[in-house]
């Protein structure tokens, strides 16, 4: 309890507070937007103007924060032609149509979300959408938004052919006489979605509200947004976030990641110091910039240290892409760090991993150490000699939790075509704290689902909600702990955000950033993690969400 003598503004009683790994039947006090006191009984610090709210036994916990995520790319997406929570052509064909006939207006059919394991091989053609739309262009991007998904109106429009030569970030999708079948992969998307009418800025704001909405309603109240500015076919959105603070609409706590432009070099980096300084005037922190330097393993454009292999298990002469030349990418964090900001980058193969770490020690070496909290996002590949040098390095693995598990992505489009020393270094969480690394959660969506109790429970089983217990996990040694997990989505994410001297934690002077849950997610039964839901979110005291 603390020395808080007057009336508080809220008081939530009756519950069970999660402090130091264990539950305690406690009482939270908040004033201010601040934590003021917990304990058994604060009845005493309730006036006639506080807010009690009765738990009734439900669970409270640290609010959740999401170390990698793009809101206004999903906002954008659930106010489209949403295709995230289907999973069949015909699902996906439904929706279109649906929304094409809801929509007469809209010249272009945009928005995304469909799955690479709903298609054979995960690739699809245009034409079922060429049936349903033979004369209205489609663009629609998949989950991860490493692929998008046309018909023929937009690879007419477009001028894509026989003839179009494939980018040098990207790959057109061919049939045996290289005619393009409809899709495109990577820097290819940019032939077809430059053209897509851009959102204007009431889009984007609507976006951002729509996501928050939805991101407090799995408790989340602060997130690392992972491409501010104009990249993948995106508007710059740091207009729209200054917007939502300076109005007080934007009710999370928010870092935001600068794109790094792969075309150029050091020349943008005037341009980034003064968005930095344009945000700071507003009150945002734009001071981490998000390089990306490889693509996804499902379209073989991660980079790996060692040659994919093809369907019948050869090796082939193809070691994914390198967006970025390896000493290009360390000149460029050397600058980054000595200008004081955070590289955040997306590193997913083994190769793109090594590079990546290799930049960073680069820096240090350059630098000295600066205490920056730079961070490699994805690490789905990590060679085992590398696994211990996030740590000697003080780099981040800021992890995806929700993709290691034995789904279709992995088992069927991934695995196969691996290296065999590859597919044993799958999402090496647990190695990585065993030496030490530090883990920030995140999930990426719109590429997957926010919802970071589904994300811990596949930290912990290490099998997807929809798999049965018994199904097989992968790689259970690297699995986490429930209380490793949760740290990852609270204190981690924190700690990169350079807020864990004021959230991610349910301590007297901390933020009152809290989540009510309907069930004990300490239970011996694991899989609880999947059946748990959210009932209540406050940020800074002030509840964002409640359950219907």
């Amino acid at each position: 309890m603390s020395g808080q003598t007057g009336p508080v503004d809220l008081l939530l009683r009756g519950g069970r507070v999660l402090r130091a790994g264990r539950w305690e039947d406690a009482a939270i006090a908040v004033h201010d937007g601040r934590i003021a006191a917990v304990g058994a009984d604060l009845d005493a610090l309730a006036g006639p103007d506080t807010l009690v709210e009765e738990l009734d036994g439900r669970w409270v916990l640290p609010a959740f924060h999401d170390s990698h995520v793009h809101p206004i790319q999903a906002g954008l997406e659930m106010n489209q032609c949403d295709l995230t929570g289907l999973s069949t052509l015909d699902g996906y064909l439904d929706a279109i149509g649906a929304y094409a006939e809801a929509f007469p207006d809209r010249a272009w059919i945009s928005g995304g979300g469909w799955s690479m394991d709903s298609f054979p091989g995960g690739v699809p053609t245009a034409e079922p959408l060429d049936r349903i739309l033979p004369d209205r262009p489609v663009f629609l991007p998949n989950r991860d938004h490493h692929s998008a998904w046309v018909n023929s109106r937009a690879l007419e429009l477009a001028g894509i052919d026989a003839r179009t030569p494939d980018p040098a970030d990207g790959r057109i999708e061919r049939d045996a006489a290289g005619r393009p079948t409809g899709a495109l992969h990577e820097g290819a998307m940019a032939l077809v979605g430059s053209l897509v009418p851009a959102p204007t800025s009431g889009d984007l704001t609507e976006a951002l509200l729509t996501a928050q909405r939805h991101l407090h309603s799995v408790g989340i109240v602060g997130w690392q947004d992972a491409l501010v500015g104009e990249g993948l076919g995106m508007p710059d959105s740091l207009p729209t976030y200054i917007a939502a603070q300076e109005s007080g609409v934007l009710t999370a706590k928010v870092v935001l990641a600068q794109w790094w432009d792969r075309g150029r070099g050091l020349e943008q980096l005037p341009e980034l110091l003064e968005r930095r300084a344009l945000a700071a005037r507003a009150g945002l922190d734009a001071a981490s910039v998000k390089i990306m330097q490889d693509g996804v393993c499902e379209t073989h454009t991660a980079a790996m240290l060692s040659p994919y292999l093809d369907s019948l298990g050869r090796l082939t002469d193809n070691r994914g892409l390198s967006f970025i030349p390896a000493d290009a990418l360390a000149s460029y964090v050397a600058a980054l760090d000595a200008n004081g900001f955070q590289a955040h980058v997306h590193a997913l193969g083994d190769r793109a991993v090594r590079d990546s770490l290799d930049a960073i020690e680069h820096a240090r070496t350059l630098n000295g150490a600066s205490g920056l909290r730079h961070h490699l996002a994805h690490v789905q590949v990590v060679e085992r000699s590398d696994v211990p040098r996030f740590a000697a390095l003080d780099v981040t693995a800021n992890i995806q939790p929700l993709w290691a598990c034995l789904d279709e992505a992995v088992e069927v489009l991934t695995l196969p075509f691996l290296a065999p020393d590859a597919r044993e270094q799958q999402y090496v969480f647990g190695s990585l704290l065993r030496t030490d690394a530090r883990i920030a959660c995140g999930s990426d969506w719109p590429v997957s689902d926010p919802a970071p109790l589904l994300g811990m429970h596949v930290a912990v089983n290490r099998r997807s909600p929809d798999q049965p217990p018994d199904a097989a996990p992968l790689l259970p040694d690297e699995a986490l702990t429930v209380l490793q997990a949760l740290a990852g989505y609270t204190t981690g994410t924190a700690y990169l955000n350079r807020l864990e001297g004021s959230t991610g934690r349910i301590e007297t002077g901390y933020a009152a950033d809290l989540v009510v849950v309907d069930d004990d997610i300490l239970d011996e039964d694991t899989t609880v993690l999947a059946r748990t839901q959210v009932t209540h979110t406050y940020a800074d005291g002030r509840e964002v969400y409640r359950k219907p």
